[in-house]
């Protein structure tokens, strides 16, 4: 179901049912100004130029949802497999909330055989760490059968998704997005939604991982636009399948929030001729940008706006494969149809041509200097603490494993970093790669590198990072342009293959944070590092009936399920 459609019945079936926000009190009507389509900047009390790390609207509404994770089958493309899904469907229901509301979230793990979480990706989590959703970091997994219930307060504005972070189970149907209302940096008429970008497999996700772990990423079969479209077997060249389709209406400004959602594909964004402008990057509006193509990795987001100003007729959208740094079957053929409501045709499939800058087969970042934050945050220029990290990967019993630092990272499902702290354990082994950081509000720079000819995309949880330079080659201290004044600001950054990046992080958010790389294998293979900020003050605020109870439930399920982990946990 694409996302037009998915919003249409999330609207007129059950709350319970589909997961839909409930309010439970209602903000002051007594507002400054109002958001409308000519002026998207103004938000109540609080516009664009607020600072929103300092300061945020505190609505009194509450969302609430209730997602129920299943096995089940499903067809993306036409080819039906075993998925895993929320309330039945993938993606899984869109969290719709304003700016300052507390959203609430029941997840039930109603799968056969399986643990789960649910990550609130880019969701800086401010002193609520134990709600991160990150397996055998922030909390043991939630047992088959048990119940777990996640409450954050929506901090920041913009765009994202949740998904699993347990083993493999996002990239089988486990995720969903995430739409936080709020100011913008450009006008627009109409709110699109979220608009995911995948890449599927016909098989699984974990038997993908161990082709992975035994060869190498493994070439996946197909893409999908918002979890749909067409695959042709080359066997019986057979098509099935569908496109997903949406209408415009000429003149009609449209926000589009792109999301990358996949397990190891990088994409080019392109409407065939339509121009976009890029008013935010994964959750920090930006000065806005024309261009007619966006480079987006794993996990990345950007929100874009669209006019419907081409000729009346049918265009293509394009999620274009970057096939440089991963394979797929169907590279050149994951698209979406945009439909002109008054087109003379409007069943055909378009005639239309790429731009020709999409033609570049490439795994790179936007250009830095074109992601200039709204609001202008300057990094320090003298960091408390600078460490390296070399990213490696080895081959450990005839196991493709990754390294960030010296290390391979493994943390155990059945005792998580937040209950060792609470439990006042600290002798961190060194498979955990423990960063520890226990002074608040300090700057740590951190200079990430690698000799891989692959690309990472290295998502940091609990914190917004300062990009200071990025570059191919060996990162060279006195040579490297690196800068401080209003860099971007993300929480997902593309390490370049053979290359080096350079990010400000400031400690200002008590937790156990995890900091790994997007793609799904290296992730699992232990691509990743821990970071502990300000022990004593997140163990303070942590909910140890909670924490104990959802542990015993999963030993409980270990032990009589003879369950063996064989990943990094996370």
């Amino acid at each position: 179901m694409h996302f037009l459609s998915l919003l249409a019945s999330l609207a007129t079936l059950s709350s319970v049912a589909l997961g839909a926000p409930r309010s439970v009190s209602s903000p002051s009507i007594f507002k400054r100004c109002t958001n409308s389509a000519d002026d998207r900047s103004c938000w109540g009390d609080y516009d664009i130029s607020t600072n929103y790390y300092d300061e945020a609207p505190d609505t009194g509404v509450t969302r609430e949802y209730w997602f129920n994770i299943v096995n089940t089958t499903a067809a993306p493309d036409g080819i039906e497999r075993v998925v895993l899904s929320i309330n039945g469907s993938v993606p899984g229901p869109t969290i719709i909330a304003d700016w300052g509301d507390t959203v609430v979230v029941h997840v039930t793990n109603s799968m056969e055989n399986n643990g789960s979480s649910i990550h609130f990706h880019g969701i800086r989590q401010n002193y609520t760490n134990q709600m991160d959703g990150v397996a055998s970091v922030t909390q043991c997994p939630i047992a088959p059968g048990s119940s777990y219930t996640y409450t954050w307060k929506a901090t920041q504005y913009g765009s994202s998704w949740y998904h699993s972070h347990f083993y493999v189970q996002a990239w089988d149907g486990v995720f969903g997005g995430i739409q936080i209302n709020g100011p913008a940096t450009g006008n627009y008429d109409e709110d699109l939604g979220v608009l995911f970008l995948n890449d599927w497999s016909h098989e699984t996700a974990d038997v993908e991982l161990l082709a992975a772990e035994a060869s190498g990423p493994p070439t996946l079969d197909n893409g999908l636009i918002n979890g749909t479209n067409t695959y042709t077997d080359t066997d019986t060249d057979v098509t099935t399948g569908s496109r997903f389709t949406t209408t415009f209406t000429t003149g009609t400004r449209y926000r589009i929030r792109l999301v990358n959602g996949a397990a190891d594909t990088h994409f080019k964004f392109t409407i065939d001729n339509h121009t976009m402008s890029v008013i935010a990057t994964d959750f920090v509006p930006i000065v806005p940008y024309s261009t007619d193509v966006v480079s987006i990795a794993m996990g990345q987001r950007y929100d874009i706006i669209v006019t419907a100003n081409a000729t009346s007729d049918n265009y293509w959208m394009r999620a274009i494969a970057q096939t440089a740094c991963s394979e797929n079957d169907n590279a050149d053929n994951i698209l979406g149809i945009v439909r002109y409501s008054d087109a003379a045709d409007t069943t055909s499939d378009p005639t239309s041509t790429a731009w020709s800058d999409a033609s570049t087969d490439e795994c790179v970042d936007e250009d830095m200097s074109l992601l200039v934050p709204y609001l202008a945050i300057a990094a320090s220029d003298s960091p408390d603490t600078t460490t390296d990290f070399d990213v490696e990967v080895t081959l450990d019993d005839n196991a493709f494993l990754w390294e960030m630092g010296p290390t391979t990272f493994v943390n155990q499902w059945d005792y998580p970093t937040v209950l060792q702290a609470y439990e006042g354990n600290d002798t961190w082994g060194s498979s955990q790669n423990i960063q520890e950081f226990a002074t608040a509000n300090t700057w740590a720079y951190w200079v990430i590198q690698t000799t891989n000819a692959v690309p990472h995309p290295m998502h940091l949880h609990g914190h917004d990072f300062w990009v200071l330079g990025q570059g191919t080659g060996t990162y060279n201290s006195s040579t490297a342009s690196l800068s401080v004044t209003n860099v971007p600001r993300r929480d997902v950054v593309l390490l370049p293959a053979s290359g080096w990046v350079v990010i400000a992080f400031y400690t200002d958010n008590p937790g156990a944070w995890l900091m790994h790389c997007h793609i799904a294998w290296h992730t699992s293979e232990g691509l990743a590092v821990q970071i502990l900020e300000r022990e004593s003050e997140f163990v303070a605020l942590m909910d140890g009936d909670v924490l104990n109870s959802t542990c015993a439930a999963w030993d409980a399920y270990v032990t009589a399920d003879a369950v063996v982990q064989d990943d990094s946990g996370i």
